[in-house]
């Protein structure tokens, strides 16, 4: 089964539930790989603490133009949606940046003027952590194709295990591309009115990929009621409350797992784990 761990908004502890979550999984005796695929600020290792066994390094395939068969008939820049490359004067300039790699421009060209290089965009990198396995990626600076990199991650998820997706914060194209093809969304908020927001976004984009999940709120005791009237107002599960606590807040920027200082959390996740199970099985 794979879990994705989502949030509207950044910095609701969405990281924290998700290692949490594996980790406890793991103390259990199930095989759990933890996927970590904010590819642009990863920090589960911070917690989980892996050993990496291995790198790869992540490319994408970007057009380059034989000026020397290029007609400059400019149908390539007609094409391309996104400006990634665009014919000025019968010449044809590549922006590597934006370009997709959809290949579209390759396939138009009369001439057969274009051909596909590599271009790396950043790394992936695998391993394990007392019985979690490990993944996540590091999208090179400068770069901007997230999807692709986190689509690469996505490509080593286990089918004998509990995959947990540790998905960026938001609702733009790298977290769809993801939560999708998960099996159930934990969507992490905070009981504020800028966590109700973002939440009731990330609600919408969920429905519209049909896929199940439900909610939890951290820091339950703090700020208004506002999240959980909307959830219950809506009907949706409110799978988990966690109170604030300053020992989880310490352990937190000690880089250490919450189940470590508050033990009788490993239960209340092992539970979360099989209420999924339960609503995934009766889908």
């Amino acid at each position: 089964m794979k879990i994705a761990i989502a949030s509207g908004k950044g910095g609701t502890g969405k990281t924290t539930i998700a290692t949490n979550l594996a980790v406890s999984l793991a103390r259990a005796g199930r095989a759990v790989q933890y996927l970590d695929c904010d590819v642009e600020e990863p920090n589960g290792h911070i917690f989980l603490k892996p050993h990496i066994d291995c790198v790869e390094e992540v490319t994408v395939g970007v057009p380059e133009v034989d000026q020397a068969n290029c007609t400059g008939c400019g149908r390539c820049g007609q094409l391309c949606q996104y400006s990634a490359i665009i014919c000025i004067q019968k010449h044809v300039m590549t922006f590597e940046q934006l370009c997709h790699s959809c290949g579209g421009c390759m396939a138009i060209c009369p001439e057969s003027a274009i051909v596909e290089k590599q271009r790396r965009i950043g790394v992936a990198e695998y391993g394990a952590v007392d019985g979690v396995a490990f993944g996540h990626g590091k999208l090179d600076i400068g770069a901007i194709q997230t999807p692709a990199l986190i689509r690469h991650v996505k490509r080593h998820a286990r089918d004998d295990a509990v995959v947990i997706l540790d998905a960026p914060p938001g609702t733009s194209c790298p977290v769809i591309e993801a939560v999708k093809g998960t099996d159930f969304v934990l969507l992490v908020t905070e009981p504020t009115p800028f966590g109700l927001n973002d939440l009731e976004l990330a609600v919408g984009m969920v429905k519209a990929l049909g896929l199940p999940f439900a909610v939890i709120i951290n820091r339950c005791d703090m700020g208004d009621e506002g999240v959980l009237q909307y959830c219950r107002r809506v009907g949706i599960d409110v799978a988990m409350e966690i109170p604030n606590n300053r020992r989880v807040a310490e352990a937190y920027s000690r880089g250490r797992m919450m189940i470590d200082v508050l033990p009788e959390y490993a239960g209340q996740f092992h539970g979360l784990y099989h209420r999924i199970s339960q609503r995934v099985a009766n889908q």
